[in-house]
């Protein structure tokens, strides 16, 4: 872990959860400070093992600040941390929808990364899209890696627009894994399974098939061949799933329009 002092803008589940996954891989507490305007439940065991609390943007200057407050409030919350700040200060936002030149026309010039994290990251096993302007250089990028992959891993995009084909693609993601097994469920109670016993038949599915394609070093494809026997059961499913490449379609059309979206939210 890198030795910075880091000022984290919000104290919520998603900063929290950046800031927990600092702390065990080495990070001193000390070195961090969270402004919130409130103490959170996630929050609170952090503080309990010394990283310091303010409600306001403390005097001194930080090394890296990190932007964790929800989009609809980095107006009225990012401008007070110019007075932290020096040029040289590397400023990492997992906001949504918030361009680049949105936080430079907050804070003026500085080497900024705009990140797209996923909800397991409050597990410790999301992962991250991640785009630097013209400001970070290496360093700032490997500053920018060793605090994103707390969270799990972290890819980088060469334009900062496939910021939002990487929310389609994994930002959004965790929102269509849960409505697939949403989907098992509800059709195996039509198969006459009982509702309970349906929907933890396609938790736990949808969990170690996850697992199990980390874990693997055969591409999903190659899993999926693994798993499906000749004229069996999986076949059949398979079938209908992949006749006219039907969900494969479906998905780009779902993914086209969350970028769609991602895109007129950055546009304001």
């Amino acid at each position: 872990m890198i030795d910075a002092r880091i000022l984290l803008l919000g104290g919520g589940n998603m900063g929290s959860a950046l800031l927990g996954g600092w702390l065990d891989k080495g990070l001193a507490a000390e070195k961090v400070t969270v402004v919130d305007p409130a103490v959170g439940p996630a929050l609170q065991p952090l503080i309990d093992k010394g990283v310091t609390h303010r409600p306001s943007v403390p005097a001194g200057e930080f090394d890296i600040v990190l932007l964790a407050v929800k989009p609809q409030m980095m107006t009225a919350a990012v401008p007070p941390l110019k007075a932290a700040m020096r040029p040289e200060t590397l400023v990492v936002s997992i906001a949504a929808g918030t361009t680049i030149a949105a936080i430079e026309a907050l804070l003026g010039p500085h080497p900024v990364v705009r990140a797209m994290p996923n909800t397991p990251a409050l597990i410790g096993r999301g992962v991250t899209g991640a785009y630097g302007n013209a400001r970070c250089g290496e360093t700032e990028r490997a500053a920018a890696t060793a605090l994103l992959e707390a969270s799990g891993p972290v890819e980088w995009v060469g334009e900062e627009r496939l910021i939002d084909a990487v929310t389609a693609v994994s930002g959004s993601g965790p929102a269509y894994v849960f409505h697939l097994a949403e989907c098992m469920a509800k059709a195996g109670e039509a198969l006459g399974l009982a509702p309970d016993l349906a929907m933890r038949l396609a938790r736990h599915t949808v969990a170690g098939a996850g697992e199990l394609m980390i874990r693997s070093s055969d591409a999903p494809a190659q899993l999926r061949r693994n798993v499906t026997s000749p004229n069996g059961t999986t076949q059949a499913a398979l079938e209908v799933l992949m006749d006219d490449e039907r969900l494969a379609r479906l998905m780009e059309e779902a993914m086209r329009a969350a970028r769609d979206r991602a895109e007129e939210l950055s546009r304001g």
